[in-house]
């Protein structure tokens, strides 16, 4: 079994920065692919930004990119999700995302975003 655990979540004023982590249980070069994905009230759940763990090629949404960076600590087997710059609008539930080869997804229990005007 597979654990993904998230941290960093919190509330923040407009313009003001987070940092969220995913710890995974097992070595991060036994995964495809992470990737983080939020969940806004009343609206599907959509990717943020990902990240192939072998070659590092990244993956923005158009809404993030300038402002929201991956990036992973492969000794510690964590990604990041560097949030810069955040707007009301950023507010929802983060989500961790593994795919593992033969796998498939595994998912973390999310983390709360809470961005005030």
């Amino acid at each position: 079994q597979v654990q993904l655990v998230e941290s960093g979540g919190g509330l923040v004023q407009a313009g003001g920065s987070l940092r969220l982590s995913c710890a995974a249980s097992i070595s991060i070069f036994s995964i495809n692919a992470m990737g983080w994905y939020r969940q806004a009230p009343g609206k599907q759940r959509e990717l943020v930004a990902s990240t192939i763990t072998r070659g590092g090629i990244t993956n923005y949404a158009d809404s993030v990119k300038g402002r929201f960076t991956i990036s992973r600590d492969n000794a510690k087997n964590t990604v990041f999700l560097q949030m810069n710059s955040l707007k009301p609008e950023d507010t929802a539930i983060y989500y961790c995302k593994a795919n593992l080869p033969y796998r498939g997804d595994y998912w973390g229990q999310g983390t709360q975003v809470t961005v005030s005007s």
